[in-house]
């Protein structure tokens, strides 16, 4: 086999500007996630660490890291990580990165919210862990950006699915935490700057526009009318029906929510 990496991009140059990557078979017989580079291309596992190694014999250097400050916490001790732990943790981390990127350009949005969700784990478990508020820091300032893209994930696994309203539910529940994340570090002028919040707006605004309107918001844009048109019988009218099928999804969700504790 050649190793001239020539032969292996050839026919798929790069592009500046774009993120172009491929789900190749390994010759382990297990799919691998390529993301081509200008002078290159990333090759990642689509399980476990993206490069396929074990450190210490675990999934990843934060499982590792995890399992030692579990043991610690059973002695009664205290699990303090070192810079050059952090710094270890925080390359693993790009790892990480890199592949949820490219599967989200493959439209896996599972593993993009899992890949997510662990760098996310990441981030906490150094905040815990670590007594220096720059090393800490190193790792926070992404959680805005992290957050966003399991959003994206987690709004698209549901639209897939043509829940729509799920999926709204999703991108305002991202926001929140996004917002609380700067809300937290007192970062208000931040958050309005936010690229993540306004990308994440922009989209729930969109896919409002698109969808089909409930009875019940139809409704309120007829009592609107009303009003504006001085029909106020019709509008006490609909108000009465509005506040009666507000107060009949209000038992159904106490109901299923008894149930559930059930």
């Amino acid at each position: 086999m050649s190793q001239d990496l020539n032969d292996l991009l050839d026919g798929w140059p790069h592009e500046p500007g774009q993120i172009k990557v491929r789900k190749i078979m390994g010759s382990d017989g297990q799919e691998k996630v390529q993301l081509r580079l200008d002078l290159g291309l990333i090759q990642m596992e689509m399980q476990g660490r993206p490069d396929g190694q074990r450190p210490h014999g675990h999934e990843s250097l934060l499982h590792y890291h995890l399992h030692r400050a579990a043991k610690a916490g059973k002695a009664g001790e205290k699990y303090e990580l070192s810079a050059e732990e952090c710094g270890e943790m925080q390359q693993e981390g790009i790892q990480y990165y890199h592949r949820y990127l490219s599967l989200f350009q493959l439209e896996d949005f599972p593993a993009v919210a899992r890949d997510t969700e662990r760098n996310l784990e990441m981030f906490a478990f150094v905040r815990e862990h670590s007594d220096r508020e720059d090393i800490v820091w190193a790792f926070d300032q992404f959680i805005p950006y992290v957050q966003m893209m399991r959003t994206r994930a987690l709004a698209s696994i549901e639209l897939e699915k043509k829940r729509v309203e799920a999926a709204l539910k999703e991108i305002d529940h991202g926001k929140e935490l996004i917002l609380a994340f700067y809300h937290e570090h007192d970062q208000a002028d931040a958050a309005e700057k936010s690229a993540e919040l306004s990308f994440l707006s922009e989209w729930s605004e969109e896919l409002r526009s698109k969808r089909p309107m409930s009875r019940l918001e139809k409704m309120r844009l007829e009592m609107e009318a009303a009003i504006q048109n001085e029909a106020y019988e019709r509008a006490a009218q609909l108000r009465d029906q509005i506040k009666a099928l507000d107060a009949k999804r209000s038992s159904r969700r106490q109901e299923a929510d008894k149930g559930n504790e059930g």
